[in-house]
């Protein structure tokens, strides 16, 4: 098994490594997607407008679920799938930008992904917005040569378009609902409708040449609606759809309730992490009760909760009254990476820095920043941090053992320390500071959209988790768009999760 990050700089995917075969994969012209293009951000803007209007998306996804329940969709929206007692299936999420860093998962995903049954896209499937027409490039050529099913489910992005596409290509091609209508002037609902982002109307008339890609009769999957569950063995597998704000509507909620029942071990597939960056995200159920508690609640039986919508990878063994569950950040699937240097040290929900797990390491994700913006602001001397460097600054930082082992000559000076604080480099909670969330907040939303790049490394992952009656194994691989990472994936974390 080749090194991973944790063993050696090489094995993070640092130095003058040849680069893998990915591009040969890759359309011959590519767009290149920017997350500050006006255009981009305008597209995208129904987020904004749904947090300062009124979120639409509960009455608009019980629409589709209707029209789903009309077409023959089963009731309880439960896929039962015969595969044997031992099984293996794929997790991996916000795959869609379509570039290089998606594309650079791919030789790595086919390679570890052989003999499993299924895989899942756990959010953001396609962005910017979840057009029809980027599926071709985004979702049926870069799987083409994935043997089995591919389920998802929706991220904030695929529901920008109001989840047409989505259906389409997920749903049997359910159709998009109508527009909602704007029943008071002038009031929240009409701006809304007024300034709402919607579907070209000529989006999708390439979708059925892109489908081709995928018609073997072995890759195909209909699921009843954005949300479902598949039986699977000796597990269930439950997939909720977080919509635009990260929360879920009543009847949404009323389905997740009823489908946890029972002591059958389950899986939580999210669009949005209940624990992420150190903090807890319990997800709010319109009406009342939060989806955590439904996951806490003993008599459920829930073993793991994996959610994508943040790019990286990170893990908390919550102790729940007795029991682990496991809560798993997975999103590094394609799109650019959200930074990890800037998690505080952890101490939350009784989990500590020792068990604690993220991917990319936070003195990799510091240094890849710092490498990132010494080329845009053009101060590389200043700026750039050696792997070695961010690695020793950030364990100085947050007073850890770092995940890999400075340089034994490497210093902490000044200058490191400035770089660390100018790029939000985290810290310990007795060193809290009133800027720290600010800072924090503008990276996800503002620095790490804008760190988007076309060379590796990219520090993404993919997941595989392997079942048995008496256990889950689930093991998080890299994938840096380096040759040596392509042909043998290291594994950057792993656990064992048992079932009884």
């Amino acid at each position: 098994m080749s090194d991973s990050s944790r063993d050696t700089a090489q094995g993070a995917g640092w130095g003058p490594s040849e680069r893998g075969t990915y591009q040969q994969l890759m359309p011959g012209h590519v767009e290149k997607l920017s997350w500050l293009n006006p255009k981009t951000l305008l597209a995208a803007r129904n987020g904004v407008l749904s947090s300062w209007f009124g979120d639409p998306t509960g009455r608009t996804r019980s629409r589709l679920v209707a029209r789903q329940a009309e077409a023959g969709a089963p009731a309880d929206k439960v896929v039962r799938r015969e595969v044997p007692d031992r099984f293996s299936f794929m997790v991996f999420g916000d795959t869609g930008e379509g570039d290089d860093s998606q594309y650079a998962v791919v030789p790595g995903f086919l390679k570890v992904s052989q003999d499993t049954e299924f895989a899942v896209i756990a959010s953001d499937v396609i962005y910017p917005v979840g057009s029809a027409d980027d599926y071709g490039v985004k979702f049926f050529r870069p799987y083409q040569d994935y043997p089995a099913p591919i389920y998802a489910i929706p991220g904030n992005h695929d529901w920008y378009e109001d989840l047409g596409a989505f259906m389409r290509v997920f749903c049997a091609d359910a159709p998009p609902p109508a527009p909602e209508p704007a029943t008071r002037p002038l009031g929240r609902a009409w701006w809304r409708a007024l300034l709402w982002h919607r579907a070209r109307p000529a989006d999708g008339q390439h979708l059925a040449d892109a489908r081709k890609l995928r018609s073997a009769p072995g890759q195909q999957a209909v699921q009843p609606g954005p949300y479902w569950a598949i039986d699977a063995g000796p597990v269930r597998i439950v997939g909720i759809d977080t919509g635009l704000l990260g929360t879920i509507d009543a009847e949404q909620g009323a389905w997740l309730r009823e489908v946890s029942r029972g002591p059958k071990p389950k899986i939580l597939i999210t669009g949005s992490p209940l624990y992420v960056d150190g903090e807890h995200h319990p997800c709010a159920i319109e009406g009342g009760g939060t989806v955590d508690d439904i996951v806490r609640d003993p008599a459920h039986h829930y073993v793991a909760a994996i959610g994508g919508d943040i790019h990286n990878y990170q893990r908390y063994p919550v102790d729940v009254d007795g029991r682990t569950v496991q809560y798993v950040v997975a999103g590094g699937g394609g799109a650019f990476m959200h930074a990890t240097h800037t998690i505080p040290r952890v101490s939350v929900a009784g989990v500590t820095e020792r068990a604690f797990r993220c991917y990319p390491l936070r003195g990799d994700s510091l240094a890849f920043y710092s490498r990132l913006y010494a080329r845009r602001l053009r101060l590389r001397r200043f700026f750039t941090l050696t792997e070695s460097e961010a690695t020793a600054v950030v364990a100085e930082r947050l007073g850890i053992e770092p995940g890999r082992a400075p340089s034994p000559d490497t210093r902490v000076t000044r200058r490191t320390r400035l770089v660390a604080s100018l790029l939000g480099t985290g810290g310990r909670p007795d060193h809290a500071s009133r800027f720290r969330l600010p800072v924090r907040k503008i990276y996800t939303q503002l620095f790490s959209p804008a760190s988007d790049t076309y060379s590796p490394p990219f520090f993404k992952c993919f997941l595989r988790l392997d079942v048995t009656p008496e256990a889950v194994r689930l093991r998080c691989f890299a994938a840096t768009g380096k040759l040596a990472q392509e042909l043998d994936p290291p594994v950057e974390d792993e656990v064992t999760i048992p079932l009884n």
